[in-house]
């Protein structure tokens, strides 16, 4: 991973006479001596801009001075808690992964800002001020962003996280083949669930065949709560309580990713329990296939998440209407109620920045229509991970079988 370009092209986007203050954040606490395994939880900008996933460290971009300079701050080791906890990232790892040649224990955070605010002529100050809705507890940024601005009230506070999302949006050849081998785990777990899918196991079983699978394999972790819904729990878009029996004769909606160092797969398959679909089960999964296949086969730079979601809804309605389901295509709402698309990266629901509101080369987005027809107890979702390319797009996922047939023919085999 270049990190340095990255850091460059945040510094460049920068205003003059400003500097940026980045955290990984603190772990956090869950009940009683409990806390989050804190990889899970580092501030996710933090980590693309210095591959550092670790608990207590900060990033400061100087642009007061010429030229800007980078600084690290990290924990020093303590033995004692080592011994309880772990190992520590030493300078020298700190230093390899993030390329900082200027790496500092964070006890020297404070001194070092009071010497810049005091010695440079700072104007801004940037802190990743993103929240994702009011009722959220303030992230540790913002928390940090707040007692800044009442050290420093005469310095303007602005937010560096549209700075990194613009860049986040198109990924490098790196993040490319870290999220190939995320696919590629992914994939692995889908067969093995399949291969050991019948009538009576339980939701939860199938999501144990998944994980460990990716974990046997070196995920480091799932890109999201696994979802294995059956029956009717399958026209359930988020449903993830994975506590119901796998009845003969329904389908098994499994939306699932493995995580690799970081970056996230993003997968939905829709499995017949007894290993052959019925034939209402078959022609609502033929329609939602089309769906898939017309977004990956029409998707292209230029084009807007919301132009592939309407191509995905024509084709919807259209399999509808055949079905008697709907009358006209504007009633397809009622069986289809979520985009086609979202971009993916080191978050399954990666960032957006307005100024990139059209597909650009380099973008990885999500590919996933799905049919959920409640008084059928039928929900049907097949998604896949689509590289935007110079002309059109890749299926990073093709080899994860989705078609009906090659489905049976597998579970048959096994």
């Amino acid at each position: 991973m270049d990190f340095e370009s990255r850091r460059q092209r945040i510094l460049d986007k920068m205003e003059d006479n400003s500097i940026a203050i980045l955290y990984s954040g603190i772990e956090h606490h869950v009940s009683a001596d409990e806390y989050d395994l804190f990889t899970a939880q580092a501030n996710r900008n933090f980590f693309y801009l210095t591959g550092l996933r670790r608990d207590n460290m900060v990033l400061v971009l100087d642009k007061c001075v010429e030229p800007a300079k980078t600084m690290l701050f990290i924990e020093e080791a303590d033995p004692t808690m080592e011994r309880w906890y772990g190992r520590k990232v030493t300078m020298e790892e700190a230093e390899e992964i993030s390329e900082i040649d200027e790496v500092e224990y964070i006890y020297e955070l404070e001194s070092t800002l009071d010497r810049i605010m005091t010695r440079e002529d700072v104007y801004t100050a940037y802190f990743d001020t993103y929240r994702h809705q009011k009722v959220d507890l303030p992230d540790y940024n913002v928390v940090k962003a707040n007692e800044f601005k009442t050290d420093y009230p005469g310095i303007a506070v602005k937010n560096l996280f549209p700075l990194v999302a613009e860049e986040r949006m198109q990924k490098d050849e790196d993040e490319v083949s870290l999220i190939r081998e995320a696919i590629k785990l992914t994939d692995g777990g889908l067969k093995n669930l399949m291969t050991n899918l019948t009538p009576g196991q339980m939701e939860y079983q199938a999501q144990a065949d998944f994980e460990y699978k990716i974990f046997h394999e070196g995920a480091d972790g799932t890109a999201f709560p696994t979802i294995a819904g059956s029956g009717a729990n399958g026209t359930m878009l988020h449903y993830d309580t994975n506590r119901d029996v796998c009845e003969d004769e329904t389908l098994l909606l499994m939306d699932l990713g493995a995580k690799f160092q970081g970056y996230c797969a993003d997968i939905t398959r829709t499995y017949p329990v007894n290993g052959k679909y019925t034939d209402r089960q078959r022609q609502v999964y033929d329609i939602v296939l089309a769906a898939n296949r017309e977004v990956a086969k029409t998707a292209k730079p230029g084009m807007t998440l919301k132009e592939l979601n309407e191509i995905a809804k024509k084709v919807l309605a259209a399999g509808c209407m055949k079905l008697g389901l709907i009358e006209k295509e504007d009633e397809i709402d009622t069986y289809y109620m979520h985009g086609v698309s979202h971009h993916l990266g080191i978050d399954v629901h990666d960032v957006t920045a307005a100024c990139n509101d059209t597909l650009q080369p380099g973008a990885i987005i999500t590919d996933e229509p799905g049919l959920y027809i409640d008084e059928w107890e039928i929900g049907i979702r097949i998604e896949d991970d689509l590289l935007i390319t110079e002309n059109g797009c890749e299926c990073l996922s093709e080899a994860i079988i989705r078609d009906p047939d090659e489905i049976e023919a597998f579970m048959k085999d096994r």
